[in-house]
């Protein structure tokens, strides 16, 4: 049965014209009255709907774009582009129609992500874009989709870039899996046969789904040995310098054999390559350095970064026309964003 206005009113412990109120935003109500009321209004899921869906419809002109970490390029440049769309159709800010993009950082918080969605379909956000890898939690991922739902049945467009699909949302997912396998297939084309991986945290499903790939490459090789093996050359940790430093000590420490080395993303490479060379070791005579990503400094890098290109700017700007409705919906309301490899130096046949 579907939730009533006299339901949020009982919960919250008012009147159903205090909820009315507080709903329209027309009238001014006791801070702890609006807290309790959007409580009840958040607990029980409603949506207004039949005779006041008027409300719904008036959503605002704001656009959230959540990202796990804005000072991450990955994140950068995917909001970036989203905000470079909020402009009037065909690129003319200042004739109507523009959109205030906010950029909701989450710091990879499931629960501040969460709360950011709540946040926003209070707002009556025109548009949600979440970016970049879901938590791969059960009750986190049925949140999330709940939450969507809500959002589209207020009137809000949610559209999902790098993650996987939901009901209720546009998505452009990535092809982690796909772009993984074909840059291990590249290493594994270059003679090497021992190569250790660096992943990101383990709840993200981009982090498995190029992990998976990764070992996809490896299986249909036959390389790298039974699956105890595999874990020995896989070392966990964040999308982050700091941590590719730390686990390439880890990966050299349990063995120091391996030819080449996977990063899950450019960043995690950087870190990868500084602790090889603080460990004597040249890239790529010694080992082979490969990322994910083609963020903007791999091609600088001293040796350029063998990594699988994601079009992040293209994507994002898709993203931010799918939310405006100025671009068609995909088939079925996904679309796939393809992997480039872009084969450099920091890449050769294994030594000796």
């Amino acid at each position: 049965m579907a939730v009533t206005l006299a339901d949020v009113a009982a919960r919250a412990r008012v009147s159903a014209a205090t909820v009315s109120r507080v709903l329209s935003g027309n009238y001014p109500v006791a801070e702890s009255t609006r807290t309790r009321v959007l409580r009840a209004v958040d607990e029980l899921e409603y949506v207004v709907n039949g005779p006041a869906s008027a409300l719904a419809a008036a959503t605002s002109d704001l656009v959230g774009v959540l990202v796990n970490d804005i000072a991450d390029p990955f994140f950068g440049i995917i909001a970036g582009a989203v905000q470079a769309e909020m402009g009037a159709p065909g690129g003319e800010p200042g004739r109507g129609g523009e959109k205030l993009a906010v950029i909701c950082n989450t710091g990879g918080s499931p629960e501040r992500e969460l709360n950011y969605l709540t946040l926003l379909q209070r707002q009556r956000a025109a548009a949600v874009v979440l970016t970049g890898g879901a938590v791969e939690h059960p009750d986190h991922a049925a949140a999330v989709a709940a939450k969507a739902s809500r959002l589209a049945a207020s009137g809000t467009r949610v559209v999902l870039c790098g993650r996987p699909p939901i009901e209720d949302a546009t998505t452009l997912t990535f092809d982690n899996r796909g772009g993984a396998r074909r840059l291990t297939e590249h290493l594994l084309t270059l003679g090497h046969r021992r190569i250790g991986y660096v992943a990101g945290p383990a709840d993200r499903t981009t982090t498995r789904h190029r992990l998976e790939g990764h070992r996809a490459a490896l299986g249909a090789a036959g390389v790298n040995g039974p699956d105890a093996d595999e874990e020995r050359l896989t070392v966990h940790g964040l999308y982050d310098r700091a941590s590719g430093y730390d686990a390439t000590l880890e990966l050299l420490r349990r063995d120091r054999s391996s030819t080449a080395i996977v990063a899950a993303n450019d960043t995690i490479a950087l870190g990868v390559c500084a602790a090889l060379r603080d460990q004597g070791l040249r890239i790529p005579e010694d080992v082979s350095v490969a990322g994910f990503d083609d963020l903007p400094f791999s091609a600088d890098a001293v040796p350029a970064l063998t990594t699988m290109r994601l079009p992040l700017h293209d994507a994002g700007a898709r993203a931010g026309r799918l939310a405006l409705g100025r671009e068609p919906q995909p088939p079925g309301g996904v679309a796939m964003v393809r992997a480039e490899l872009m084969a450099r130096s920091s890449t050769a046949p294994p030594h000796g």
